[in-house]
C-alpha cells in the first residue's frame, strides 16, 4: 500500500502561540479510547486536572471553558499536555489535526486541511505547481481523471477561469455561479460571525460591482486560486463512488472558487486591497465552515 501526499506536506509546522485562529478554541475535542485509558492512569496534579476536565458522555471529550478554550490551553496559548507529558500524550484528533487521509483501495492519500491557519498559508502561498509524491500510475478511472484535472488546473498559460472550464469539460458537466449561490451558503449552519459578514458583503457587492479593477489587481496572484482548486480536487475527488459523483466534486470546487473570488472582490471594493492574510483567512473560514461540517458538505456535494 502506497501513501501519496503533496510535496508541501512535510513542510507543515504549527504556529503554536502565534496562531490567530487557535484550533484549541471553539472546537469540540473528542478523546479516542486509547488515550482515554492513558489519561486515567496519569497521577499527580495533571491527573487531577484531566479527571476534572473530561466529560465521558456522549463521547469522551475535553470540557471547554466559558470562552470555549480547551482546559489545557494555557494563557500563552500553549498546550499543557505537551509541556508536561510530551507530544505523545495528545489524543488522536489533536495529534493528527490539521491532517486528513483518504483510504482508497490501492493507496492512502494524505494532506493538510485549510481550516488551519498555518496550513492555509503554506498551501496558498506556494508559488510553484504542486506535485503529488508517490503518485504512481493507476488503473482507477477516478484517479486518472483526477490527475488530468490537476494538470489542467496547473496550465498557467491559461487564465484561471479557462482552467476551471476545462476541468468541468473533462467531467462532462458545467456550472454557473449566480446570486442564488450566496443564499445557498447563507442557509447552511454557520459558526463564525466573520463568515456570515463576508457572505452578505459579497452578495450585496455581486450585483452592482465592476470586477475589472480587481481582476487586474489579482492577476499576478492567480496561483492562489490554483492552489485552492488543486487542494479541493485532491482532497475530495479521489473517493468518488462513480463519475457522476466525481462531476459533483468538480462542480463543488468550481463553486467554491467563484465564491472565494467574489468575496475577495467585495473586500477589495471595500478596502482597496486584498492582502495575502485576508485572502487566506477567507479560505480558512470556508474550510472550517464547509469541509469540517459533514452536514454542510453533504448539502453542497450530495
Amino acid at each position: 500500500m502506497i501513501t501519496v501526499y503533496p510535496d508541501y506536506y512535510k513542510k507543515f509546522s504549527c504556529k503554536k502561540e502565534k496562531c490567530r485562529h487557535n484550533c484549541c478554541i471553539g472546537w469540540e475535542i473528542d478523546i479516542d479510547e486509547e488515550k482515554m485509558q492513558y489519561y486515567k492512569n496519569i497521577g499527580g496534579e495533571m491527573g487531577k486536572k484531566l479527571k476534572n476536565n473530561i466529560a465521558n458522555k456522549p463521547t469522551p471529550h475535553f470540557i471547554l471553558d466559558k470562552n470555549e478554550r480547551c482546559p489545557f490551553l494555557n494563557k500563552d496559548n500553549l498546550c499543557e499536555l505537551i509541556i508536561n507529558l510530551g507530544e505523545d500524550s495528545l489524543c488522536e484528533i489533536c495529534s493528527l489535526h490539521p491532517r486528513f487521509q483518504n483510504l482508497l483501495p490501492e493507496r492512502t492519500e494524505i494532506g493538510l486541511g485549510l481550516c488551519c491557519e498555518a496550513a492555509t498559508e503554506l498551501i496558498i502561498g506556494n508559488r510553484d505547481t504542486v506535485n503529488l509524491i508517490n503518485n504512481t500510475t493507476s488503473d482507477d478511472e477516478i484517479i486518472i481523471l483526477r490527475d488530468k484535472i490537476i494538470s489542467v488546473l496547473q496550465e498557467r498559460s491559461l487564465n484561471i477561469n479557462l482552467r476551471v472550464k476545462k476541468m468541468l469539460d473533462l467531467c462532462q458537466t458545467d456550472f454557473e455561479f449566480t446570486k442564488d449561490a450566496f443564499d445557498k451558503f447563507l442557509a447552511l449552519e454557520r459558526l463564525q460571525d466573520g463568515w456570515t459578514d463576508v457572505l452578505y458583503l459579497a452578495k450585496e457587492n455581486y450585483t452592482h460591482a465592476n470586477f475589472d479593477n480587481f481582476d487586474r489587481y489579482i492577476k499576478d496572484r492567480e496561483y492562489e486560486y490554483e492552489q485552492f482548486l488543486v487542494y479541493l480536487i485532491y482532497r475530495h475527488f479521489a473517493n468518488s463512488i462513480d463519475l457522476y459523483s466525481a462531476a459533483q466534486k468538480a462542480k463543488f470546487a468550481a463553486m467554491a472558487y467563484r465564491l472565494i473570488y467574489y468575496i475577495g472582490g467585495a473586500l477589495f471594493q471595500k478596502y482597496g486591497d486584498l492582502p495575502f492574510e485576508m485572502q487566506t483567512d477567507i479560505m480558512r473560514m470556508f474550510s472550517a465552515e464547509i469541509e469540517y461540517s459533514d452536514e454542510n458538505l453533504y448539502s453542497l456535494i450530495g
